[in-house]
């Protein structure tokens, strides 16, 4: 990675915390975007050069999670079974930031709630690379055999259920996103997947 784009990543990540910091203290909706920039200590335009919206703040983090989720799988062990494989990088990558920082979005986040429809995990392009890997675990065609497809797109629906449980539980300080993506994505673990293992 280059040192302008760590740059970019630190501005970014500063006007995040900053964000969540603020989302906790007056709320959501209370919050502009200037007040936001000033917490952060940059201008106006350069929040605008980093942020979208002020929704993508609390959206991306779960995005960004995702978005490795297909490298990380192609790094798995090439005999570890579609779903296992699936499960556990989504698990990984679900939980690579540190606790304060996953509670401070939680907290943030809980003074959005109707943003929590849009949690989506990674977008549909992603979703298709993930349906290519899956489906050369199972050493099976994805345009013949629906299910390489079948099974990342449940899998990625229970993890997003995981994500939406743990942040809909902000008030209990004692659930962990660990524990909720895990027993989601455990549920699609089965055989069925395992035809060709």
């Amino acid at each position: 990675m280059s040192l302008r784009e760590r740059q970019r990543q630190q501005v970014r990540a500063d006007i995040q915390r900053a964000a969540f910091a603020l989302f906790v203290r007056s709320g959501f909706d209370e919050v502009t975007t200037e007040q936001i920039a000033a917490a952060a200590g940059v201008s106006p335009s350069t929040y605008f050069r980093h942020v979208r919206s002020k929704e993508d703040l609390l959206l991306d983090p779960v995005r960004e999670g995702g978005a490795g989720i297909a490298v990380a799988l192609e790094a798995r062990p090439e005999d570890e079974p579609a779903d296992i494989a699936l499960a556990r990088t989504i698990l990984a990558r679900s939980t690579e930031r540190a606790t304060a920082e996953l509670e401070q979005w939680r907290a943030a986040f809980a003074t959005a709630p109707h943003l929590l429809d849009r949690v989506a995990l990674i977008p549909p392009d992603h979703r298709a690379r993930l349906v290519e890997l899956v489906a050369q675990r199972m050493g099976t065609d994805p345009a013949a055999d629906s299910n390489p497809g079948l099974l990342v797109h449940l899998m990625l629906a229970a993890a997003e259920f995981g994500y939406l449980q743990w942040l809909r539980s902000a008030d209990d300080p004692a659930a962990s996103l660990a524990v909720c993506v895990e027993a989601a994505v455990s549920a699609v673990i089965d055989d069925r997947w395992g035809a060709t293992r």
